[in-house]
């Protein structure tokens, strides 16, 4: 019982760290008594350690929803005993680059006051602790340190009277009266104003949006109507993302739909099909399940578009799922067109501050640039969807096709990294200095080939600590990664798991190194050690600004009775720089 009573004290005694979240009041549902709250997102927040100031990022792909859910409510982080629980995070998702959750209350009746002062945006402030198990340390793009969560969960959240940040709170109780007044005076409409409210908008939030659409009055679109950009099924393309994520609950139950497609939520093909001709102004009264899909596929292009959003839906988490042990070794930026795309590396190495006497002059320096480039281009492929299988409401025909069609893109982005790494027989690509990628010039191969040791791997990560810039000077290469092919999994399992047997770090020579098997490696023997993307340039791959990862377009089918689907991918890659990769041919 002692051991017992140890272990729980230790639990709650976890240092969580905790970030402001933000209920929102307008979800209150006070049948079921819960409030749903952005719990996390994205946005970088600054923290410091030992070594400085750094950007903390939450990666939400990264949070373990399986811990998250079931994590108590508390008053004020009070983690002392259960008088303090207010209830549980009911469920969380995760809905683009937020982590939303739905605190369900418990019916106690010393809470109820607490509960009607939350439902009435009295008490607004929510903070929520959480705990990280695993960093990755980078860059911004202004070379700020960051540290970003990649393995965490939420232990808890808790309703605080002042958040951990005082400049973070949650809208005012007399926005709504400002949003309407404001609302009124711009002509947007009460739809408009009744949306910003539900979704907590501040102030602020509702002055931008209006602007916003003030702009887009001005934009006519191809059927005539004036578009707006207001979140609300009377427009077109709010409907489409509903629809189409309606359809795609089907294919995936798991999927937490959003508000807007709730009440599509079970419609076969055929009743969607008919809900976009009675937005169009076409009456479907007697109309068969084939006459609607017919009329929807060529009277209007929302049934053709609902389609493509399933399908994409359902391509980009087969593509987001697709295995790759290389694309974890490569920096993923953008192209702003199909031009080459130059990289130039200002490198400081060699970069030396002189002695300045008392009234003497600074002299000038220089830093030293190498450059290397690669191009975007576009891949693609058309599909079509039949028009008996819209008829047969076979969803299948969704999520067979568009789940092969998104593991294929993932598949080809791997391979087109591997046919870049072991180009010219395992050499590698020619750089910018006219030798190839792997070259004795380079420092970053090694003189005979040898399988994976603590010998081999020691001179590894000599060569790598040896490197030098252009400018001469140092940089000091750290090995991250050990990739290889998979007929040589076990044996580098093996190799690690003996020089990591020693649990103290200051005497494990390979503490950080992680293996990476990339199965498009055909050559049995040859083995790589390679630093962490973040730290140094190396492989690279982009995507068009603005269309990363495959794109889908979609029109009612002419060559083939159904709709046809269009799926494009502009990607491109390259090495633009050799220090971070080293090579050994094996034996």
């Amino acid at each position: 019982m002692r051991n017992s009573t140890a272990l729980l004290l230790r639990e709650s005694a976890i240092d969580l760290t905790r970030r402001d979240a933000t209920p929102r009041p307008r979800t209150f549902d006070a049948e079921a008594m819960t409030i749903e709250a952005v719990i996390a997102s994205t946005t970088p927040v600054r923290r410091r350690d030992a070594r400085g100031d750094f950007m903390e990022v939450l990666d939400p792909a990264g949070l373990d929803l399986g811990v998250t859910r079931g994590a108590s409510v508390l008053d004020s982080h009070q983690q002392g005993g259960i008088d303090n629980v207010l209830g549980t995070i009911d469920d969380v998702w995760i809905d683009g680059s937020e982590v939303v959750a739905r605190l369900r209350f418990s019916s106690r009746p010393e809470i109820a006051p607490v509960v009607t002062d939350i439902r009435n945006g009295i008490i607004r402030n929510l903070s929520v602790g959480y705990q990280v198990d695993e960093w990755r340390a980078g860059k911004d793009a202004n070379g700020v340190r960051t540290m970003t969560a990649v393995r965490w969960s939420v232990r808890e959240a808790s309703f605080v009277a002042v958040p951990a940040d005082p400049t973070a709170r949650t809208r005012a109780a007399n926005d709504d009266r400002a949003i309407r007044e404001l609302g009124r005076r711009v002509g947007v409409s009460t739809a408009r104003i009744d949306t910003l409210i539900e979704l907590g908008a501040s102030i602020t939030d509702a002055r931008a949006a209006f602007l916003q659409d003030v702009i887009d009055r001005s934009v006519v679109v191809r059927s005539g109507r004036e578009h707006h950009n207001v979140i609300t099924l009377d427009n077109p393309e709010t409907f489409v993302r509903a629809a189409g994520e309606a359809l795609y609950q089907r294919i995936a139950p798991s999927a937490t739909p959003s508000g807007p497609a709730r009440q599509y939520l079970g419609l076969r093909i055929a009743d969607l099909a008919g809900e976009t001709l009675r937005r169009n102004g076409i009456n479907v009264s007697g109309m068969s399940a084939e006459t609607m899909i017919t009329r929807a596929l060529h009277s209007t292009s929302d049934f053709a578009l609902i389609l493509a959003d399933t399908v994409g839906r359902t391509l980009r988490a087969a593509y987001q799922a697709a295995p790759s042990g290389i694309r974890q070794l490569a920096r993923e930026t953008t192209a702003a067109d199909f031009r080459k795309k130059s990289r130039l590396q200002l490198d400081a190495s060699g970069f030396k501050l002189a002695k300045v006497n008392e009234g003497g002059e600074f002299t000038m320096g220089t830093m030293e640039e190498a450059g290397e480039s690669y191009a975007v281009d576009s891949y693609g492929k058309i599909f079509g969807i039949s028009r008996k299988a819209l008829v047969n409401d076979d969803l299948g025909a969704f999520a067979d096709l568009s789940r092969r069609l998104g593991q294929a893109a993932g598949a080809f982005e791997a391979q087109f990294l591997v046919d870049l790494l072991v180009a010219q027989s395992g050499d590698g690509p020619d750089m910018s200095d006219g030798n190839p990628l792997f070259d004795a010039t380079h420092g970053n191969v090694a003189a005979s080939g040898a399988v994976p040791s603590e010998t081999t791997l020691s001179a590894a990560r000599l060569a790598m600590r040896k490197q030098t810039g252009q400018g001469g000077g140092l940089i000091s290469v750290t090995p991250r990664y050990l990739l290889a092919p998979p007929d040589m999994e076990t044996a580098c399992e093996k190799l690690l798991t003996q020089v990591q047997a020693v649990t103290t770090d200051g005497v494990n020579p390979f503490a950080r190194l992680s293996l990476i098997i990339e199965p498009r490696l055909t050559d049995t023997k040859r083995w790589y050690v390679v630093a962490d993307p973040a730290e140094i340039d190396g492989l690279e791959y982009a995507y068009l600004a603005g269309a990363p990862g495959p794109q889908i377009e979609t029109r009612a089918g002419f060559e083939v009775d159904g709709v046809q689907v269009k799926v494009r991918l502009d990607f491109g890659g390259g090495f633009v720089d050799w220090r971070g990769w080293y090579s050994n041919a094996g034996q």
